[in-house]
């Protein structure tokens, strides 16, 4: 990790400035920014298909490398397609008329690696980088909401491959909006790909009425074939347990020696979080090296949570390490939280989070020149 050997390098040095504060930040992002920043986070830059190490217990593992590396061989870049009708298949393939899925559902647990598989489809693509697009469903709905819906499919349309990574629907709003997005998008010939920890016919199961909008998601669910991954999670395969929460002048100490990092006392935070959109909170985290946070404790509510999962995965795709002091991140959320509908979003920030935690551990023992 760069960010942790940067902090061991300023060792026993205080940072010339008082560390920055996310609760300082509310940046305001173009649109042509979120279009322009629709491709793998730095995180999954450099991953591939060759890099992904499949576990021997779970042979669902390489065989959705090999699903993948066909659809992938299967995409047409379109060098030659400039003022005619792209084709998004080779030739010798007929999708028009076979009617069959027009995609790739990834679907498993967390830390199985779904998202490095979904970041080296859109690398193994042959196309150009600004002819693919890669996002969170969080983004990809936030992008709707600044560009409008008919902008939006505009934009899409003029691309080869859209990867949506954590794929959910959390309201019935969305399940409608999504579901004719990918519909008209489908029509233009791009081609799918998506993560999720749901199969596609289980959307939004447990947190709305979706029986009420099962046309919808059916019709969500005949864009995609689905790949099952099954796995533990890489993130804590032979690692030891998280560390501990550091003490509030450990967390206060390290911030001060470390250059780029971030201290904020975490319920302020979490106010702060209700006044700026979820699609701002990646450039929330620009240039930061290190965030430190003061006083964690339990999420009062819901909608707190699911905002905390947002910035939780702005972070982890930054590979921003975290250095806390309160409670373990393993109890941010209530047990009614982790039994209910939204858990799999709740266990993944948790994992990620832990991630962050474990990363950060060599920045509090750099601030004391251990």
């Amino acid at each position: 990790m760069s960010a942790p050997t940067t902090a061991s390098g300023s060792a026993g040095r205080i940072a010339a400035e008082a560390p920055a504060a996310l609760t300082a930040r509310a940046p305001q992002v173009p649109a042509e920014r979120l279009v322009a920043e629709m491709v793998p986070p730095p995180r999954f830059a450099t991953v591939s298909f060759d890099n992904y190490i499949t576990d021997p217990g779970q042979p669902s593992q390489a065989e959705a490398v090999e699903a993948l590396r066909a659809f992938a061989g299967r995409l047409d870049g379109g060098a030659g397609a400039k003022g005619g009708r792209r084709r998004w298949f080779r030739r010798e393939t007929k999708p028009a008329a076979s009617g069959g899925p027009r995609g790739m559902y990834l679907d498993g647990g967390y830390g199985v690696g779904k998202t490095h598989l979904l970041a080296s489809l859109w690398h193994a693509t042959p196309a150009a980088p600004e002819l693919k697009a890669f996002g969170t469903f969080v983004e990809l709905t936030n992008l709707v909401g600044a560009l409008g819906f008919q902008q939006t499919v505009k934009t899409l349309s003029g691309h080869r491959l859209l990867c949506i990574d954590e794929f959910e629907l959390d309201d019935p709003g969305d399940t409608v909006l999504v579901s004719t997005l990918l519909g008209k998008l489908v029509q233009a010939g791009v081609a799918l790909a998506a993560t999720s920890n749901t199969l596609p016919g289980k959307l939004g199961e447990g947190r709305f009425a979706a029986a009420d909008f099962l046309r919808e998601i059916q019709g969500l669910s005949a864009h995609f074939r689905p790949l099952r991954i099954d796995g533990e999670d890489y993130r804590h395969r032979g690692l030891p347990a998280a560390p501990a929460p550091h003490s509030d002048e450990t967390v206060t100490r390290a911030a001060r020696h470390i250059p780029g990092a971030a201290l904020d006392d975490f319920p302020a935070l979490l106010d702060h979080l209700s006044r700026v959109h979820p699609s701002r909170y990646g450039a929330m985290c620009d240039g930061l090296h290190a965030v430190c946070l003061t006083g964690v404790g339990p999420i009062p509510d819901q909608s707190t949570a699911l905002r905390l999962v947002v910035l939780a995965d702005r972070l982890y795709d930054r590979e921003v390490p975290v250095l806390a002091s309160g409670v373990p991140f393993d109890q941010l959320f209530s047990e009614e939280m982790l039994n209910g509908g939204y858990r799999k979003k709740y266990f993944r920030a948790i994992s990620r989070l832990t991630a962050l935690a474990r990363d950060a551990k060599e920045l509090a023992d750099a601030s004391y020149g251990r």
